[in-house]
């Protein structure tokens, strides 16, 4: 595993991490927490030291097994949580003291700590990005010694962009993958320039970019990618990345050829994330064993070459510039 440094926290992560939105047991799919615990601890076994997760993932339940797991573990495990998404209705005016700080509480509690290391703005309403009294809320409890530090995840490139121009963000999470790319044209040297690590979320594009999924592949109807694939419940962007699931099918397929000798798809996927200097860690989820050993096995893959890293964004444009560019 290599390591990289996440902005000004002194801390170096797994540039392959863990994402746990998929073990909340909300809107993946039915989860068993035995086997949920054995991916979070193989992800240790491996080198994985950063897991991120929120207070909405599983109402909570996401960072309950993530406080089993520290307390099953001697190693340092950095965790990143989230809140700002159990106000409802979900309002910029929701982001208030009493608010922010209630949510912290509820997550100190249930990550069974004093502090949390990384406290991330949940994709809040957009206006949120100019309210300098939000992150005032922030930089006292940091004072206060509930917050390590504090980042914000985000829907939009011009939402990452406002977000960095308050100097106790620390990390900007972001959809960022080969269906994705707009983040890499302006943002990510910005970021660089302040010193603000970027964590790549949704890194296979809701699992389009395993290369498993197919045509007639049927999601249960508890997982949003059966029931948000135009935005129905939340962010269209959250559901493979936004794009269309058939043109998303037809990109893997132009893809394949890129994948290296006794690699996989998913692995490719990551691997050409990390190539971006800029990027601090790629979160993809691993809902068992096998998933994770996947995901981190990409960090192992020699470098694209420019030839395949030209193609990548060929196809993009080819398939998605035009109708998904503009929209984040």
């Amino acid at each position: 595993m290599n390591y990289r440094e996440l902005g000004r926290t002194g801390w170096k992560i797994s540039e392959v991490s863990f994402g746990a939105w998929g073990i909340g047991g909300d809107v993946w799919g039915a989860t068993d927490d035995r086997v949920s615990l054995r991916a979070l601890h193989r992800a240790i076994d491996l080198g994985v030291n950063f897991v991120d997760t929120a207070d909405v993932y599983g109402d909570g339940h996401s960072e309950k097994l993530i406080a089993q797991l520290r307390g099953e573990r001697r190693e340092e495990i950095i965790v990143a949580t989230k809140a700002g998404r159990r106000l409802n209705p979900h309002v910029a005016s929701g982001y208030n003291r009493e608010n922010l700080t209630g949510f912290v509480e509820r997550s100190l509690k249930n990550l069974g700590t004093d502090a949390i290391d990384l406290l991330q703005l949940h994709c809040p309403p957009s206006e949120v990005y100019d309210m300098g009294e939000v992150f005032g809320v922030l930089d006292d409890l940091v004072r206060d010694g509930k917050l390590r530090h504090y980042g914000v995840s985000v829907e939009r490139v011009d939402e990452a962009m406002r977000a960095i121009g308050h100097d106790g963000v620390q990390s900007v999470q972001i959809i960022f993958n080969m269906f994705r790319l707009k983040p890499a044209d302006e943002f990510f040297a910005a970021a660089a320039a302040r010193k603000v690590g970027i964590l790549a979320r949704l890194p296979l594009a809701s699992g389009l970019l395993s290369g498993k999924l197919r045509a007639d592949t049927v999601f249960p109807p508890e997982d949003h990618r059966s029931f948000n694939r135009r935005g129905e419940a939340f962010d269209k962007g959250e559901t493979f990345s936004g794009i269309d699931y058939q043109a998303g099918l037809h990109a893997v397929d132009e893809l394949r050829p890129l994948v290296p000798e006794h690699a996989s798809m998913a692995q490719l996927a990551l691997r050409w994330i990390l190539m971006f200097p800029e990027v601090t860690a790629a979160i993809p989820g691993g809902k068992n064993e096998q998933q994770v050993e996947d995901n981190v096995r990409a960090a192992d893959l020699p470098p694209l070459s420019p030839d395949a890293m030209a193609r990548v964004r060929s196809i993009y444009d080819a398939h998605f510039r035009e109708t998904t560019h503009a929209q984040w």
